[in-house]
C-alpha cells in the first residue's frame, strides 16, 4: 500500500512540475480514516494549525489538488486519508503560500438534544416496563445519591412497535433531562474508525448535558452475535468502543445509557452482559388494543361514524403492535375517509384492516372471526 502511495506521490509531484498553473490559496481539509480494515484506529486530532500548515505544505508541496481528492499522510500516521473538501483555485499546486484549513469532523456526527413532551399517561400497557423504569428515573433525579450502584446500561427489547423509543421519551420527560437518540445504523461510518470515534462523541456530548439518557435503537445493528458476522459486517471497533463507554473506563457520572433491540436473542452474549437490567416490552391485549384505538382515534381530525365499533377491531387484530394499530390501521382508515369525503366508518377500517394485514409478515389469526 505504502509502496503504491510512494509511486502515485512521484506520479504527481512529476504532473505538477509539468503543469504550469495557478498555486493553491486555500485547502480545506477534512479527516477521512484509513482505508483498509485492520489499520490503526486512532484519528490524528490536529490542535495547532500552524504546525499541520507547516507539516502539511512539507509533504504535499507541489501536489496538484481538487476537491473530493485525498491526500495521504506518510510520517505521523502512515495511510491515514484527509480527504480535500474545497480548493481555491481548483485544480490547483499546493505550494509554499499555501493555507490550510481542517473542517471540523465532529460536526457531522451531531446527534440532537431532545426534549420530550412524551408521558407515562400516553404509553397504554407495558405496566412491568414502567415500574422497572422508577429506579431510572430516581437515578436521573439524583445521581450522587447511587454512586458506583447506579443504573447506567439497560437494555429495552421487544417486539417492533411496542413503546421502546416512547417509554425512553417518557422516562427523560419525566425527570427533565435531555435525551440523546441515535439509530445504531448510523454509527456504521464510511471509514475504518468512524463508528468508534463517533460513540465516544456522543459520550463526551452525554457527559457534557449530564444527567441524561443515551438512547440507542436498533442495538442489533452493531451488536449481533458472532455467529452473525456476516449479516453484520466488520463492526467489531463499534461494539469496542461502545463496551469501553459501558465499562465506565472514562468516569462519566449521570448518564443513563438505554439500547433498544428486536432481536435480543441475536445479540453477542459479551455485549449483552454489560447490561445490569433487561426490561420486555410485549404486544398489547385485547383489553390495551381498545384504549388504543380509543384514545387515537380522539384525534382524528374528521368524527367516526356510529357503526365503528373499535371493541370488535380490537378482537380482530391480535398481534398488532401499538404502532401497526395507529400506522397501518388508524391512519389507513382515516385516509380513506377523506379520499371519500365522509365520517371515517367501518368500511374504511374494514379496508384498512384489509390492507393492514397484507403488510404483516405474519396476519393475526382469527381475522374477521
Amino acid at each position: 500500500m505504502r509502496a503504491k502511495q510512494r509511486v502515485n506521490n512521484k506520479k504527481s509531484r512529476k504532473y505538477s512540475r509539468s503543469t504550469k498553473g495557478e498555486g493553491a490559496k486555500t485547502v480545506v481539509v477534512k479527516p477521512a480514516g484509513y482505508p483498509l480494515k485492520g489499520m490503526f484506529h486512532e484519528y490524528p486530532e490536529p490542535s495547532e494549525l500552524d504546525v499541520f500548515e507547516f507539516y502539511a505544505r512539507e509533504q504535499w508541496n507541489g501536489f496538484i489538488v481538487k476537491k473530493g481528492d485525498y491526500l495521504f499522510d506518510r510520517r505521523m500516521f502512515p495511510d491515514f486519508a484527509f480527504r480535500v473538501m474545497n480548493v481555491d483555485p481548483e485544480n490547483s499546486e499546493i505550494g509554499k503560500d499555501t493555507k490550510f484549513l481542517i473542517e471540523d469532523y465532529e460536526a457531522d456526527f451531531l446527534v440532537p438534544e431532545i426534549k420530550s413532551e412524551v408521558t407515562f399517561k400516553q404509553i397504554i400497557g407495558q405496566n412491568r416496563a414502567k415500574q422497572k423504569c422508577k429506579l431510572i428515573e430516581r437515578f436521573l433525579s439524583s445521581p450522587q445519591k447511587f454512586g458506583c450502584w447506579a443504573p447506567r446500561n439497560i437494555l429495552f427489547h421487544g417486539p417492533a412497535g411496542t413503546g421502546k423509543t416512547m417509554m425512553a421519551k417518557a422516562l427523560a420527560n419525566s425527570v427533565d433531562v435531555p435525551l440523546l437518540a441515535v439509530k445504531a445504523t448510523k454509527l456504521i461510518g464510511e471509514y475504518v474508525g468512524d463508528g468508534a470515534r463517533q460513540i465516544h462523541q456522543l459520550y463526551e456530548r452525554a457527559e457534557e448535558l449530564a444527567p441524561c439518557i443515551i438512547f440507542i435503537d436498533e442495538f442489533d445493528a452493531v451488536a449481533l452475535n458472532r455467529n452473525f458476522q456476516e449479516i453484520r459486517g466488520d463492526v467489531a471497533e463499534i461494539v469496542n468502543a461502545i463496551l469501553t463507554e459501558m465499562d465506565g473506563i472514562d468516569e462519566r457520572d449521570g448518564i443513563c445509557t438505554i439500547a433498544a433491540t428486536n432481536m435480543l436473542n441475536a445479540l453477542d452474549s459479551a455485549v449483552r452482559s454489560r447490561f445490569e437490567e433487561e426490561i420486555e416490552f410485549t404486544l398489547p391485549d385485547i383489553e390495551e388494543r381498545y384504549k388504543i384505538l380509543k384514545l387515537y382515534t380522539h384525534k382524528f381530525p374528521i368524527k367516526l361514524a356510529k357503526d365503528v365499533d373499535l371493541e370488535w377491531f380490537a378482537k380482530q387484530t391480535a398481534g398488532f403492535s401499538g404502532r401497526d394499530l395507529v400506522e397501518k390501521l388508524l391512519k389507513n382508515a382515516l385516509h380513506k375517509a377523506i379520499l371519500s369525503g365522509e365520517k371515517v366508518g367501518r368500511s374504511h377500517f374494514e379496508a384498512a384492516l384489509v390492507d393492514a394485514r397484507g403488510k404483516r409478515s405474519e396476519p393475526p389469526k382469527g381475522m374477521f372471526a
